[in-house]
């Protein structure tokens, strides 16, 4: 205890002598790091309004992890959701667990694993950066993460996959300082090892990052075998096994197997055809188109005119490329440590993702750290070549663009990703679930059932017990009905005595209203009761 104490108070002692030796570096991490945060956090949980179809599911599934330590298929502590069918990454699920235990069923709560993960890459890509070269460098590419578009959208909502880019920079962070003291290597494992539970996406080349780092190390004599480095491949070989073993299961080479301490699941359906050689030129094009428009079409990715990172950061990106290949050789010539390899290992790993299968942004999150990372450099080398001073003038440009990106985000986009995420069904659920009681409800067909199972608080058992598909088995499933909820065609029911969740379109409005219900309007949904 008298040692957690003395190296507390040395570490504050350290903190404050660099904060007066350094206090504008110190000033610009808050501002930066404030400015991103204040991006992420206000009106967090409103915007976007509603809930999308996935993270609802994440969110039901950790209600159900909550409640009994089983998934909505009824598997205890599965390392693989079956959630659709065809399967859900379990990390962000697990992640939402405590929050939903301690705050309920509320669409900001599972919002929060996200917004944590962001709030850290933030600072973790200043750190990585920062370990191998200097502070100007380090707040640069900070600050183009905290005000990326791309990177504050993910960080608003509870989309599972796009977990893995901040698991692989806490990793590579981690790794960087496990080369100098190796017990942060035991982090980084921990870190690479969950990056594969948040996307099953990078199960092909987070292996391929973790050998080509470690190789690089110990050719440049900054990793030597000792007790850190075999307990940390004993840490990533044990989270990766279990992902093995559901390959080997879903494969139909063994049987799912039933623990009562872990789970690995027979999915309904397995897809396990989307990796193909022989579309890797479609795929780069693909890729290609991607990059360039810095769009993919899907709103919830990003926003016209500004992109995923600003248009202008893509220039700035081959700059800085061209310099990272040649002081990556040289540094691996010379037998030397430097940002340049490990950065380019990460931003190789990304491009073959794009190669081996047809991306959209969520699908090739891995890429765009890096790339914002090189991209940075790219806009230093290009000013300092100029006049160090500068600098100035394409920070502020990203400034003034990151303020009609927030002016844009909190209006006419907040209505557009309003109607695609279904803006109105917390509070028309919230209705339901006060009128309904032990009374029907009819749900619209078109509503995506899991924000049912989630805001409706389905107990499991009755959901397992109830639940009666449309099309099993399948890839993508759907419920004819579970529990009280029948998910139908509304108007040819008759049913006097149920509740109505619909859609909030006139012919349902008024047919509804010539049968004699009360009408309650929630924005794109209504409730007829």
């Amino acid at each position: 205890m008298t040692s957690v104490v003395q190296r507390l108070r040395t570490l504050g002692q350290s903190c404050v002598a660099y904060c007066k030796k350094n206090p504008v570096q110190v000033a610009l991490f808050w501002a930066i790091f404030a400015l991103g945060l204040f991006a992420r956090v206000i009106m967090f949980g409103e915007v976007p309004d509603g809930l999308n179809q996935d993270e609802a599911f994440a969110g039901y599934n950790a209600y159900t992890l909550s409640q009994s330590a089983r998934d909505s298929f009824g598997y205890r502590l599965p390392v693989y959701l079956t959630a659709w069918g065809s399967g859900m990454n379990a990390l962000e699920s697990y992640l939402m667990v405590p929050f939903v235990a301690l705050f309920g069923v509320k669409v900001w709560a599972i919002r929060i694993p996200m917004l944590l993960v962001g709030l850290l890459s933030i600072v973790a890509t200043h750190r990585l950066v920062r370990h191998f070269s200097d502070e100007r460098y380090a707040l640069l590419a900070m600050l183009l993460v905290a005000i990326a578009p791309w990177h504050i959208m993910l960080s608003r909502w509870a989309l599972e996959s796009n977990l893995a880019p901040g698991f692989v920079l806490f990793g590579m962070l981690f790794f960087a300082k496990g080369m100098d003291k190796p017990k942060f290597l035991l982090l980084s494992s921990l870190c690479f090892g969950l990056s594969l539970y948040a996307y099953a996406t990078v199960w092909s080349v987070v292996p391929f990052i973790v050998l080509f780092c470690v190789a690089y190390a110990v050719w440049c004599k900054s990793m030597t075998p000792n007790r850190y480095t075999f307990i940390a491949l004993g840490i990533l070989v044990a989270l990766a096994c279990p992902l093995l073993l559901f390959l080997l299961v879903n494969k139909g080479m063994i049987p799912e197997i039933r623990l009562p301490f872990l789970s690995i699941p027979k999915l309904v359906y397995f897809r396990d055809s989307e990796i193909s050689f022989s579309q890797i030129p479609q795929n780069l094009m693909n890729l290609w188109n991607i990059l360039k428009n810095q769009s993919d079409g899907l709103p919830w990715n990003s926003m016209k005119d500004f992109g995923l990172f600003y248009p202008v950061t893509l220039g700035f990106f081959f700059v800085g490329l061209i310099e990272f290949i040649v002081r990556a050789a040289r540094d691996v010539k010379a037998r030397k440590i430097g940002l340049h390899f490990f950065v380019l290992v990460w931003l190789m790993a990304g491009f073959a993702v794009g190669a081996l299968i047809n991306v959209n942004v969520n699908r090739v999150n891995l890429l765009f750290l890096p790339l914002i990372v090189v991209a940075a450099h790219g806009m230093v080398l290009l000013f300092d070549y100029i006049h160090p001073r500068t600098i100035a003038i394409p920070v502020v440009a990203y400034l003034l663009c990151f303020v009609g990106f927030e002016k844009e985000y909190f209006s006419t986009y907040r209505n557009i990703i309003g109607n695609h995420f279904g803006e109105g069904i917390e509070s028309a659920m919230e209705f339901v679930n006060r009128e309904a009681k032990d009374r029907k409800v009819v749900v619209d067909a078109n509503i995506s059932y899991p924000k049912v199972l989630f805001l409706g608080a389905v107990d499991l058992d009755s959901y397992l017990s109830t639940v009666k598909y449309t099309n099993f088995p399948s890839a993508f499933l759907y419920v004819h009905s579970f529990d009280k909820y029948s998910f139908t065609d509304a108007m040819e029911q008759d049913r006097a005595s149920a509740v109505y969740l619909m859609e909030n379109k006139g012919h349902y409005f008024r047919a509804l209203q010539n049968r004699g219900f009360d009408i309650k309007n929630f924005g794109n949904f209504i409730v007829g009761y």
